[in-house]
C-alpha cells in the first residue's frame, strides 16, 4: 500500500510539472527558446502545405531584393490571397542567405508593393511573423529603414482588405510590426511578440545576460500568448503538435488551418471601410494610460 502511494504522489507531481511548463508563470524564457527552434516550420513551409499556385515577388524596384521576406500570390481554399512572411535559414549557408530573418529596408518595401498590389486587386493579406527584429546595421539605417517601417504601418492601416497575421515563431518588435497591422491576428502557443528580446532587456537593466536576469526578463515582458491574449493584443491562440511546431511541421500547419481559415471568411463579409475602421480602433486602443493627480 505504501508503494501504491509512492507511486501515486510521484504521478501527481508529474501531473503538476506538466501543467506548470504548460503555462507561462516562470516559463517564458522556454517559450522563447521554442520560438527560435532551429527546426520551427517558417513561412515557406507553411506556404507549402496550406496554399496552392504560390507565385513569389521579388524586389521593391529601389534597391533589390531582401531573401529576409518572401511575398507572393497564392490560392487559400479556393481564395486568390497575397501571402507575406519572414523567412529564415535552415543552414548557415541559407541563413546568411537570408540574413537571419532579419529584413532590411527593401524587404519592408517589397512586403509593401506586394500589399499594395493585393489592395488593388482586393485579396485578403496573409502575413506570417518570424523575426528577430529588424537589422540594425549601417546600411540599413543609411537606406531609410525607419521610414521603411512607418511607411508600411500608415499604408497596412488604410487598407480595404483582410489582412489576417500569423505569429508563428519571434515577434520582434518593429522588424515585426511592419508587417503585423492586421484586422485579426493569430498566434501559436509557443510563438512569442515583444518590444525587445529578453537578452537585450537584460542587458539594459541588469548589464548582463545571466541566466536568472534574462528569465526574469522575459517573464517581466509579457512576451507569450497568453499573456497577449490576457491584455487583448491578439485574439487567437493556436495549439501546437505535443513538443512544439517544429516536431510535426504538417500537424502544426493543420491545426493552423483551423483556426486561420474561418478567421479570414469572416472577415471577407465584412466591407472595406469597416476594416479600415476595425484596424484603426484596434491598434488605437492598445495600451493603458493613467493620469497623476
Amino acid at each position: 500500500m505504501d508503494a501504491m502511494d509512492s507511486a501515486q504522489e510521484e504521478i501527481e507531481r508529474l501531473r503538476g510539472e506538466v501543467q506548470r511548463l504548460k503555462g507561462d508563470d516562470g516559463v517564458a524564457y522556454q517559450r522563447a527558446l521554442l520560438a527560435r527552434h532551429d527546426l520551427r516550420p517558417y513561412t515557406l513551409d507553411y506556404v507549402e502545405r496550406l496554399f496552392q499556385n504560390f507565385t513569389e515577388i521579388h524586389g521593391d524596384r529601389r534597391f533589390g531584393d531582401d531573401a529576409a521576406i518572401v511575398t507572393g500570390m497564392a490560392v487559400y481554399h479556393g481564395t486568390p490571397v497575397m501571402v507575406v512572411g519572414h523567412q529564415k535559414g535552415r543552414d548557415i549557408r541559407q541563413r546568411q542567405h537570408r540574413n537571419f530573418g532579419c529584413p532590411q529596408p527593401e524587404g519592408y518595401r517589397k512586403a509593401l508593393r506586394a500589399m499594395q498590389l493585393a489592395n488593388k486587386f482586393s485579396r485578403p493579406i496573409i502575413s506570417f511573423i518570424d523575426t528577430p527584429g529588424a537589422y540594425p546595421g549601417v546600411g540599413a539605417e543609411e537606406r531609410g529603414q525607419a521610414e521603411a517601417i512607418a511607411l508600411n504601418l500608415r499604408e497596412m492601416a488604410r487598407f480595404e482588405v483582410p489582412i489576417v497575421v500569423c505569429v508563428v515563431g519571434e515577434g520582434g518588435s518593429g522588424g515585426a510590426l511592419a508587417i503585423a497591422v492586421g484586422n485579426k491576428v493569430l498566434m501559436q502557443e509557443n510563438a512569442i511578440y515583444s518590444v525587445i528580446t529578453p537578452e537585450g532587456c537584460s542587458a539594459i537593466l541588469w548589464k548582463d545576460q545571466a541566466q536568472a536576469h534574462v528569465e526574469a526578463a522575459a517573464a517581466a515582458l509579457k512576451i507569450t500568448a497568453s499573456d497577449l491574449r490576457s491584455m487583448g493584443l491578439i485574439d487567437e491562440i493556436v495549439p501546437e503538435p505535443p513538443g512544439g511546431a517544429h516536431a510535426d511541421h504538417a500537424a502544426a500547419a493543420d491545426l493552423l488551418d483551423r483556426h486561420l481559415h474561418p478567421c479570414l471568411e469572416s472577415l471577407m463579409k465584412v466591407s472595406g471601410s469597416d476594416l479600415r475602421k476595425q484596424r484603426y480602433e484596434r491598434f488605437r486602443t492598445m495600451g493603458a494610460v493613467s493620469s497623476l493627480e
